[in-house]
C-alpha cells in the first residue's frame, strides 16, 4: 500500500508551457535588474550560472549559499540583493501565471490523499526561493499547509536528477521506499526515483523527456488519469 506521495510542481501539479515560463520569467527579473541599477544581461548569465551550481550541488552547503556564492560575490551587497528579489518574487514574478494552466485535478488528487491521511510531500526541484514556490503552489489552487515538506533552495543541498536530492526526504522522514511514490512530469529528473526503490508515476500532460527514453517503462497517465487511479485504489 502507498502510504506516501511525492509531487513535483512544475507541469505536475502545475501545468505549464515551459518555455514560455521562461521567456517571461526572464524578461521580468531582467526588468528587475534594470530598475536595481544592474546590467541585465550580465546579471541573467550569472542567474543561469547560479542554477546551474545549484543543479552540480553535493551537499557540501545548502542551495541558496551555493547559489549566491556563484551568482554575486559582492558580500556587502547580497542582503540588499536578496531582499530586492524577494519583493520581485511577491510581485512582479506573479506576472508568469499566464504560462500557467492550472487543473481542477491537482486540487482534488491533494484532498483525496489528504482524506486518506496520506503524507503529502512536495518534491519540487529546489532551484527556487521559498517565497517563489509558494507563488506557484497558490497558482495550482494549493497552499503551502497541504504539503508535510515543500523542498527549496534554503532547505536543500542537492537538486534533480541527483538521486541524492531523494534519498535526502527518504532518511528525512524514514519513508519506506515500497511504501512511496514519486509523481511527476520529467521522464530523467522525476522517474529517477525508482533507482531507490520508489514507485513512479509520470504525468503526460506537460511531458518532459529530454533523452527521449521510452514512458512505457513507467506507469503513465494525465493529471485526470492519475486521480482515478488514487480515487479507485489503484494507486
Amino acid at each position: 500500500m502507498i502510504k506516501n506521495y511525492l509531487f513535483d510542481l512544475d507541469g505536475t501539479l502545475l501545468p505549464l508551457d515551459e518555455d514560455i515560463f521562461i521567456e517571461n520569467y526572464m524578461k521580468l527579473i531582467g526588468k528587475k535588474f534594470i530598475s536595481l541599477g544592474y546590467n541585465p544581461k550580465t546579471m541573467i548569465d550569472r542567474l543561469w550560472m547560479g542554477t546551474k551550481a545549484m543543479i552540480n550541488n553535493k551537499g557540501i552547503d545548502s542551495n541558496e549559499a551555493v547559489f549566491w556564492e556563484t551568482f554575486y560575490t559582492d558580500k556587502t551587497k547580497i542582503s540588499g540583493l536578496k531582499k530586492a528579489l524577494e519583493k520581485f518574487y511577491e510581485n512582479e514574478f506573479g506576472e508568469t501565471f499566464k504560462a500557467t494552466k492550472p487543473s481542477e485535478y491537482s486540487r482534488k488528487i491533494i484532498s483525496l490523499l489528504q482524506k486518506r491521511s496520506k503524507r503529502i510531500i512536495l518534491a519540487t526541484n529546489p532551484v527556487f526561493p521559498l517565497v517563489a514556490t509558494k507563488q506557484r503552489i497558490e497558482w495550482a489552487n494549493l497552499s503551502v499547509s497541504d504539503f508535510e515538506h515543500i523542498t527549496t533552495y534554503e532547505n536543500s543541498s542537492f537538486s534533480k536528477p541527483n538521486i541524492n536530492y531523494y534519498k535526502t526526504i527518504m532518511n528525512m522522514f524514514n519513508l519506506i521506499p515500497e511504501e512511496t511514490i514519486m509523481i511527476g512530469n520529467d521522464a530523467t529528473e522525476d522517474m529517477v526515483a525508482e533507482e531507490l526503490g520508489l514507485k513512479t508515476f509520470l504525468v503526460t500532460d506537460c511531458l518532459k523527456n529530454k533523452y527521449d527514453v521510452d514512458i512505457n517503462n513507467y506507469q503513465n497517465g494525465t493529471l485526470k488519469e492519475l486521480y482515478e487511479l488514487i480515487k479507485s485504489n489503484r494507486l
